[in-house]
């Protein structure tokens, strides 16, 4: 048994350790709050106990001390527990009360050192904490002290004379008297001073100001908690340095509904130009019940003239099975092999098979076409796939000539885990645009999620990654806004950047 406090950064999924991540893979239970980003929990094990004990200013899951009881239940029970704490554990995170928590009851912990938001937040925002030319110094500081404490242990008048970057987390509901002490103890009421909201998440805000003039401005723009104050010259660094808000994405509210194995490319590309990336996996890749049959087609694989792959799960599947029977792509050295889109060529690359034909275009109707004129009357071509497919390739090919065989190679079923949370993202009005990268995608996402609903919300608009996706889309009575000239996933990123 072992807990593990682990500093889960201030937001940006990429500002987590590499020894963070690594304690979530193996823990048996996560314990999360609510400042720690719930995309880490994908990082752990499919049997781990996931507990959420979100804490925020008037709302809490659970109150410290039932924190401390549960991480010290769960550990007594035999397990590795992963403590997830926004920021760094002992920088206002109230990690060391934890952590002599577990020594009183004689459990070891480790401590794993987190990014603090007062230090990220403000670069995100172009605001260095230090700089030769403005502060030499920084004092980082609680904006809201345990009310058990006689007075403050502020030091106000030191910090007002100091010459020092003042940083001040949980300090919006002080925000006021906080400004008010300083300028009462000597700091000029026309210091700069700066509030960054979110930090370093695609929910990041920032606003500039004085010291005076902060409280007012903070109620005219509507900043609340969780927000960092910052206080000194090099606030005035913020409009040069300022380089996380210029991202063209930075807040939008897009939906990726590809399978979540696909998703991350979409998802992580979306993401770096500052989207908040909704994924709503409307299918779920599931293997077959049963892989006699295709292991009985796999050994006599040589006797066919082509293979053509459609996908990057046709390519993982089919290997898996090549694999599971003793072989490698030396079976396959008396095949030609057909690939569908780059991210299937890469698949083939990766298991190192260079595609022989790959289509100009990346729709079934163009391999079709590329194919017949390479001469397939009288050849047999293979087809892994899904079980449930277009069949335009298959048909089209046997209209050739071709001796067509479809293998299923794994299931594509519903997903409604995100139902949910998506509608109530569609009632608060945050979802700028919902993307679909294939035709069961629609098709899924709108078994959910009916076209009348999404039809009382015309601000939505919608991105297919190409005309097959779109006209479907379209049969179900919603009009494609935005469709690449190229069908890759690179493309459709591109286009929501320029149109979004």
């Amino acid at each position: 048994m072992i807990v593990y406090l682990i500093g889960a950064g201030p937001g940006d999924p990429g500002l987590l350790t590499l020894r963070g991540k690594e304690i979530i893979s193996f823990a048996d239970v996560v314990v999360y709050d609510y400042l720690a980003n719930s995309s880490f929990l994908d990082f752990a094990k499919p049997d781990a106990e996931i507990i959420y004990v979100g804490k925020k200013s008037g709302e809490h899951t659970l109150s410290q001390d039932k924190i401390n009881a549960l991480i010290i239940e769960k550990a007594k029970e035999g397990k590795s527990v992963a403590r997830l704490k926004g920021g760094d554990p002992y920088v206002f995170g109230r990690g060391a009360e934890e952590a002599e928590e577990l020594v009183a009851a004689g459990i070891p912990f480790e401590e794993v050192p987190g990014v603090t938001s007062a230090i990220a937040s403000a670069a995100y925002a172009g605001i260095p904490v230090t700089h030769r030319d403005f502060a030499s110094s920084v004092i980082f500081a609680t904006g809201h002290e345990s009310p058990g404490k006689n007075g403050t242990a502020h030091d106000w008048q030191s910090m007002a004379r100091s010459g020092s970057t003042l940083v001040f987390v949980m300090g919006m509901k002080n925000l006021p008297e906080i400004c008010a002490k300083l300028i009462e103890n000597g700091l000029p009421p026309r210091t700069p001073a700066a509030l960054v909201r979110w930090g370093t998440t695609a929910h990041h805000r920032s606003l500039v100001s004085t010291v005076k003039g902060l409280p007012a401005d903070a109620v005219k723009h509507n900043f609340s908690a969780p927000s960092l104050i910052i206080i000194g010259k090099v606030v005035k660094l913020r409009d040069t340095l300022n380089w996380f808000e210029k991202k063209p994405l930075l807040g939008k509210g897009i939906v990726v509904t590809r399978a979540r194995e696909q998703a991350s490319d979409l998802a992580s590309t979306l993401a770096a130009q500052g989207a908040n990336v909704i994924q709503f996996p409307s299918i779920d890749i599931r293997p077959l019940d049963d892989y006699s049959d295709v292991r009985k087609v796999l050994g006599y694989i040589g006797c066919y003239d082509w293979l053509a792959f459609t996908s990057v799960n046709g390519v993982k599947f089919f290997w898996d099975q090549l694999c599971a029977l003793g072989l490698d792509s030396r079976a396959l050295a008396a095949c030609k092999i057909a690939a569908i889109g780059p991210a299937t060529v890469q698949a083939l690359k990766a298991k190192g098979i260079k595609a022989d034909f790959i289509p100009e275009r990346f729709v079934a109707e163009s391999a079709v076409k590329g194919l017949c004129s390479l001469g397939v009357k009288g050849k047999r071509i293979l087809i892994p796939r899904a079980s449930e497919g277009r069949d335009v390739l298959p048909d089209q090919l046997r209209q050739a000539g071709a001796d067509v065989e479809v293998l299923p190679m794994y299931n594509t079923v519903p997903n409604d885990a995100h139902k949910d949370e998506v509608l109530e993202m569609l009632e608060a009005g945050a979802i700028q645009c919902i993307t679909f990268a294939s035709s069961s995608t629609v098709d899924n996402f709108l078994r959910l999620i009916p076209a009348a609903t999404l039809r009382q919300h015309p601000e939505v608009r919608y991105a297919c990654i190409g005309p097959v996706t779109a006209k479907t889309l379209d049969r179900h009575g919603i009009v494609c806004d935005y469709q690449p000239t190229e069908y890759t996933i690179p493309a459709l990123v591109n286009i929501l950047v320029k149109e979004l």
